[in-house]
């Protein structure tokens, strides 16, 4: 008797396969929600307030109420998905577009040694403080890496390569957001009675703050030079994202779990960031002219897929969860970015 045959029979409809056409429809309406969402977040961002947070954050925070008031959209659960996993690793790449290789190795040698410790210093500060306040260790871990590289982004890249789960790298992503927008209102606070010069300044913003947007946003009251020594400062970091990454897998791959190496995909879309950056450095201005609003336009590019991933991993967090899980590793960010300012201010 056919399958058919035994449904009939047992007086229940056969289940019917769905369409590849259904399929790759609700993929694609996955997909289109995340950039729905992305584009309130866009809106959100122009209103007072949340001018300061920034499209990612704001993008973050109605993804979570989404998921929370009406639940996760499981019927579009694929396109969501992909923006999550393979939106994010294309905007990893294109980011790599913003860093020129020949300024940080040339104008920047004596900033990036300054960065390393910078880096060092935040992970290890920030995974101590969060065993001593029994917080979680897999946000802990991300919050210190997106403290010590450059926020979203280096929480994005390492994320996959230590496994964490979406939910874990949303509110990390939401911590850097919050704790880097807090701190960089805080600097423009200080700016007119702090005793530095603006090359001064400058570098203090970069080589302490947490998002390359925080940095502009705090080194701009410095004036023009400010900005751009920040920046400078700040690019090191992201610079220094590729050999965290790959100590990163070396750490993962001799980690033994019941005498098993965890195994480790490699991450890939780090060999696109690198092409990027070299394409970025060597080819576009100095190969093949560019204008302006061409590199602006990717920048613009890689903020939209980026806030779509991000909207992905939005849509996993669970306020109950989130009332559990982030409150300690916020409080170790935040103790890590007080030590951090306050030291990187006396080595300036």
């Amino acid at each position: 008797m056919t399958s058919h045959a035994k449904a009939q029979s047992s007086g229940k409809e056969p289940i019917q396969p769905e369409k590849k056409s259904d399929s790759f429809w609700k993929w694609i309406g996955g997909i289109a929600f995340t950039f729905f969402i992305a584009f309130l977040g866009f809106l959100l961002a122009k209103t007072p307030g949340f001018d300061h947070v920034g499209q990612l954050a704001s993008a973050i925070v109605i993804a979570v109420l989404y998921r929370n008031i009406l639940g996760y959209p499981e019927l579009l659960r694929a396109g969501i998905g992909f923006s999550s996993k393979k939106l994010l690793r294309f905007a990893i790449i294109l980011y790599g577009i913003k860093l020129n290789i020949g300024t940080v190795l040339t104008d920047g040698l004596g900033l990036l040694i300054r960065d390393a410790g910078v880096i060092v210093f935040a992970i290890l500060l920030t995974v101590w403080l969060a065993r001593l306040l029994k917080a979680d260790k897999n946000i802990s871990l991300l919050v210190g890496v997106g403290t010590g590289v450059c926020g979203a982004a280096a929480i994005a890249a390492i994320a996959p390569i230590i496994k964490s789960k979406d939910e874990d790298t949303a509110i990390g992503v939401g911590i850097i957001a919050l704790v880097g927008t807090i701190f960089a209102i805080v600097y423009t606070i200080l700016r007119p009675i702090l005793p530095m010069t603006d090359i001064e300044y400058g570098i203090w913003s970069g080589i302490s703050l947490h998002e390359i947007a925080h940095v502009a946003l705090a080194a701009e009251p410095g004036g023009q030079d400010a900005l751009a020594i920040g920046l400078l400062a700040k690019l090191g970091r992201v610079f220094l994202l590729v050999p965290l990454c790959f100590v990163f897998m070396f750490l993962m791959k001799n980690k033994s779990t019941d005498d098993q190496k965890t195994k480790i995909e490699f991450p890939w879309f780090l060999i696109g960031f690198i092409i990027m950056s070299v394409i970025g450095s060597y080819v576009l201005g100095p190969v093949i002219p560019v204008s302006e609003g061409f590199m602006n336009g990717i920048a613009n590019v890689t903020t939209w897929c980026l806030t779509a991933a991000m909207v992905g991993l939005g849509l996993n967090v669970s306020l109950r969860d989130l009332r559990t899980k982030a409150l300690k590793p916020l409080i170790a960010m935040g103790i890590t970015s007080v030590v951090l300012s306050v030291l990187t201010y006396f080595i300036v």
